[in-house]
């Protein structure tokens, strides 16, 4: 089945909640707006594609449908509308994702075993808390309640973030398949020949990061907003290419234990056998990569995608380069001028093209198409607190063990991305679009 996400409903002019009044109208015309492109998103899918699980990291489409509907009832209907009547109470086990305070929850390995409940029913159930959400947004009184509009809102930023592992998901449980399907089967555009690779320098001095909560919408791992001292440095003013991570391979770099860190070298050395980004194949002596529109051969004008950590770590030092703080990207991507024009703002699902295409023009370069390695350790911020409750498991549970990435992706809808957005991944990952973005110092 042929199918652009142009044709699925995805429009640029998708409500941008962080910049609306937050009224209750267009809180529920985005509530409707994200709904509805879940279910859009999986008519391209056979019946058979609903519950595919490759590994204990990515999810079934089915589940991804589910669990977002299960998180609109269980924090918001169930606590905020009187005689409220579960559609299934098996539901709350089967679709708890890891709040350990809401209950147990059937195990994540698992999840593509659930052949029962059908897509249909969860189809049906997606279309009953629906019908009781819309009830919700009419109830004038629980409108005017700040804690069930702040819920909703992060209810919607939510099924986003799903919408986005929908598609790194189904790549990877695809990809196990060697008919290597396609999502979109119209091909790629040819991407544009890139610059010579070069840096931007930002001066030495205090910069403010973060979010505070009582502006536009963000998730707690962004607040508080507080200031940070950093040294001059030099940033990349574009992600590395498939061409310039090809000479890193040629040039011997899956060989060379210097060049990387000790879990890095030992993933690749004894437990999985890497000699190449994910999704890359070579086929006699040319290379291909498997992309959401199939399989292509590999562009070198291309970022590099679906790398780890340690390889965009390996592959900075090989370069003289390293990777950016946290900091250091966000500080450089909120610069004025020339480096924050209005008129590029990135590539992201909306533009309809699911793989990543690199520009030459420096205004968004690092926004969309890949979320890129930092090589700032996942924790909180300078008087970051987590909420009461089940809610408060959302993010702080998590700052552990784990590496930020900044930028979005080409899968990640346009509103949903801030700058100061901070995605976690542990640094072994690489089955999201993950790219190279390098830093160094003067």
């Amino acid at each position: 089945m042929t199918t652009s996400t142009s044709e699925l409903g995805i429009q640029s002019t998708q409500p941008n909640l962080q910049q609306s009044d937050k009224s209750a109208v267009a809180l529920a015309q985005h509530y409707q707006t994200v709904r509805r492109l879940s279910q859009r998103l999986c008519q391209p899918l056979l019946i058979e594609d609903y519950c595919l699980q490759a590994m204990p990291e990515t999810s079934p489409a089915k589940w991804h449908l589910a669990h977002t509907t299960w998180f609109f009832e269980t924090f918001i209907l169930k606590p905020y509308v009187k005689s409220y009547q579960v559609y299934n109470a098996h539901f709350e086990y089967l679709f708890n994702s890891y709040y350990n305070a809401v209950g147990a929850q059937y195990p994540r390995a698992q999840r593509g075993l659930l052949s029962r409940p059908s897509v249909d029913q969860v189809f049906s159930y997606r279309e009953y808390v629906d019908k009781q959400m819309h009830k919700l947004f009419t109830d004038t009184q629980s409108m005017s309640n700040k804690e069930v509009l702040q819920r909703i809102t992060l209810g919607c930023h939510h099924e986003q973030q799903h919408q986005e592992l929908f598609f790194t998901d189904l790549k990877y449980c695809w990809y196990q398949n060697p008919i290597l399907p396609a999502y979109q089967e119209k091909p790629l555009k040819s991407a544009t020949p890139t610059d010579e690779l070069r840096f931007s320098k930002v001066s030495s001095g205090l910069y403010t990061i973060g979010q505070n909560s009582t502006n536009n919408f963000s998730f707690d791992n962004e607040q508080p907003a507080h200031q940070v001292y950093l040294q001059d440095y030099l940033i990349g003013q574009r992600l590395v290419t498939n061409g310039e991570f090809l000479s890193f391979m040629i040039d011997g770099g899956y060989d060379r234990p210097d060049l990387w860190l000790a879990d890095g070298w030992t993933q690749i050395q004894e437990k999985e056998n890497i000699h190449a980004p994910l999704y890359w194949q070579q086929l006699g002596q040319e290379w291909f990569e498997y992309t959401l529109h199939g399989l292509q051969p590999l562009d070198l004008a291309r970022p590099v995608a679906h790398i780890s950590a340690y390889e965009s770590d390996a592959y900075a030092r090989w370069a003289d380069c390293r990777l950016p703080t946290e900091q250091e990207w966000e500080v450089y991507v909120e610069q004025p001028a020339d480096l924050n024009s209005k008129e590029e703002s990135g590539q992201f699902l909306q533009d309809d093209h699911l793989h990543p295409i690199n520009t030459n023009k420096i205004t968004s370069a690092l926004i969309g198409r890949l979320w890129q390695w930092t090589s700032s350790a996942y924790s909180p911020y300078p008087g970051f607190k987590t909420a009461e409750g089940a809610i408060g498991e959302y993010n702080g549970k998590f700052m552990a063990n784990q590496l930020v990435l900044r930028g979005g992706s080409c899968v990640t809808s346009k509103s949903h991305y801030r700058h100061s957005y901070r995605n976690f991944f542990y640094a072994k990952d690489k089955w999201q679009f993950t790219g190279i973005c390098l830093a160094k110092d003067p």
